[in-house]
């Protein structure tokens, strides 16, 4: 009987599975030489950095020094700046020329701004705003429609949903008093349902005054670090500055569909300057124009 034959050769490993290994060796050298340089670094997880809620002292704020060189100045991010009520920063949001172009195609078309009236849904004239402001048509132009466009990728709120464009202007000691984006009641929700966020766009930089204050907002306020650049108005609850460029998007509803009261806001007065910004209004379902 004949005794089969084994090899005393051992059995070759398998190329893919040298070359995995290879390649792992090669990916932890990496690593281990970036980590050296300081290049990575390993987040630490104790319980100390982890931001505490409402908070505002540890939003970490990249403030865009003006000083800087054109190039910096014009970098586009976004800052959280609450989380009650929900708001955001998109810095750069409008470019310099967009800004100028949405003021002049508004110009000749200023009247006094007015308030929606509850019962009937038509504008009348109130003393808490004072500014002069005009409509822009939605999808009216090019430069308008690319503007809708960005505000719908920034809010991942369809364009549709939206109402038309609002430039508004504010000269010294005008203002607007705080109050809802939302309605409460029924006859301004019959087209296109609650306004469910606002994107604000400043279209000018603001001597002093003139910032978008949240009284109702929760945060410890006193400890931001643009404290002492507010106004008195802007020292009653969290504010924005206004920054040519700029887009504020705040929500005026919860993530559960409740309204949020913690959204009232209002317009500062200006001081020293004059105010220019462009507000759009996000509805929860189609807006029909």
């Amino acid at each position: 009987m004949v005794k089969p034959r084994y090899s005393r050769v051992p059995p070759r490993k398998s190329s893919s599975s040298t070359l995995i290994l290879t390649l792992l060796v090669m990916f932890t050298f990496v690593i281990l030489i970036l980590l050296a340089l300081g290049v990575l670094s390993i987040p630490s997880t104790s319980s100390d950095d982890l931001p505490k809620a409402n908070d505002l002292s540890t939003i970490v704020r990249q403030t865009v020094d003006r000083r800087l060189d054109e190039e910096r100045s014009e970098e586009k991010w976004v800052e959280l700046i609450s989380w009650e009520p929900r708001a955001f920063i998109y810095h750069n949001f409008l470019t310099k020329e967009e800004c100028e172009y949405l003021i002049s195609i508004a110009k000749p078309n200023m009247h006094k701004s007015t308030v929606v009236d509850s019962e009937t849904g038509k504008s009348k004239d109130s003393r808490v705003r004072t500014s002069s402001g005009t409509f822009l048509a939605r999808g009216r132009d090019k430069i308008v429609r690319d503007i809708e466009k960005r505000i719908a990728d920034f809010s991942f709120i369809p364009v549709e949903h939206g109402e038309g464009l609002q430039v508004l202007h504010y000269e010294a000691g005008q203002k607007y008093e705080p109050h809802y984006d939302y309605f409460q009641d029924e006859f301004n929700t019959q087209n296109g349902g609650q306004r469910i966020a606002t994107v604000l766009m400043y279209l000018s930089d603001v001597e002093e005054g003139g910032e978008t204050v949240f009284p109702a907002a929760k945060g410890n306020f006193r400890t931001v670090p643009w404290w002492n650049e507010l106004s008195d108005c802007g020292k009653r609850g969290l504010s924005v500055k206004p920054k040519m460029g700029d887009a504020l998007l705040f929500w005026s509803m919860r993530p559960d569909a409740t309204l949020d009261p913690s959204s009232l806001h209002g317009g500062c007065p200006v001081i020293k300057g004059n105010k220019w910004s462009c507000t759009k209004w996000m509805r929860v379902n189609e807006y029909k124009i």
